[in-house]
């Protein structure tokens, strides 16, 4: 079978996609298999897929040749183990979106959490966890950065001592997050440079930083070995990578590649349609 081009991809979405891929749900047979080369790893994100059981959604992730699901709790970990998948980013404590790093009063909950989780993550073969950088409340990026040094320098030799990487996400402060800290490349690449480790880096989501900063390709390029993970979200919305957003995500998926990027390249969008069918489509778009 030739592998379909992206307006036919569209095409089969918009018209029989959905239907077949909700009537194979339904009565436990695999979706097609998508992934069949590529230099990508390719992931998704669970929580936009909640709708779906975590048993069912486990089994067509692996059954479209995925190996692995992002942003699970530890708990989830083994269950995504029992259908040949890996948890690609990991929750293991690593404070919230508002609440992180950025104020020293949360580094010690955070070392405990890491210190108790990373070496389970490691035994999961979870190859990444989460943490944030907190938002402002009146901080200026300065002391931010600083405070965020110091917590990361905490916790780097745990992430080294057991091969795990911890990243900290880059989000928008315009649409989503509004007083996020975090909210440029500029910002989280100077404290990965800072810290100094091999076991810390930044989660590149491209929807958030297209919202705030655009020229997309030419920053990752610039910035990739502060790079360990991404995720992608149509712009604006957060909805499919399709031709009804506004970002030309094969181009970005040939750009991340040539850079010989070898983490995850993780789907985070909303599905509006069918989501497999959905997820499908975006897997054979970045099958690059």
């Amino acid at each position: 079978m030739r592998k379909l081009t992206r307006r036919e991809a569209l095409a089969r979405a918009a018209t029989t996609g959905a239907a077949l891929a909700g009537a194979a749900l339904a009565r436990g047979a695999p979706p097609e298999r998508v992934v069949k080369n590529g230099r990508l790893k390719q992931s998704v994100s669970r929580w936009p897929y909640r709708s779906i059981a975590t048993p069912e959604f486990c089994r067509a992730v692996a059954d479209m040749g995925l190996t692995a699901i992002d942003l699970l709790e530890e708990p989830e970990w083994a269950v995504a183990r029992q259908y040949g998948l890996i948890c690609s980013m990991g929750y293991a404590g690593g404070g919230s979106i508002p609440d992180a790093l950025n104020v020293k009063a949360n580094h010690d909950a955070i070392v405990r959490n890491f210190e108790r989780l990373i070496p389970r993550a490691a035994a999961e073969r979870v190859p990444n966890v989460i943490t944030f950088f907190g938002n402002r409340r009146g901080m200026s990026d300065q002391e931010a950065m600083a405070n965020c040094v110091d917590g990361l320098n905490r916790v780097k030799k745990i992430g080294e001592d057991h091969g795990v990487t911890i990243c900290v996400e880059l989000l928008n402060s315009k649409i989503d997050h509004k007083d996020y800290q975090g909210d440029h490349t500029a910002f989280g690449a100077q404290i990965v440079k800072a810290v100094g480790s091999p076991r810390v880096k930044l989660l590149y989501d491209i929807y958030h930083m297209q919202i705030m900063e655009g020229d997309l390709i030419r920053t990752i390029r610039e910035n990739r070995e502060y790079i360990a993970h991404f995720h992608t979200g149509g712009v604006p919305g957060r909805n499919e990578i399709d031709d009804t957003q506004e970002l030309n995500y094969r181009r970005i998926a040939q750009a991340i590649a040539d850079t010989s990027f070898k983490g995850y390249f993780a789907h985070e969008f909303i599905p509006k349609r069918q989501p497999l069918a959905s997820l499908e489509e975006a897997v054979r778009l970045c099958t690059v």
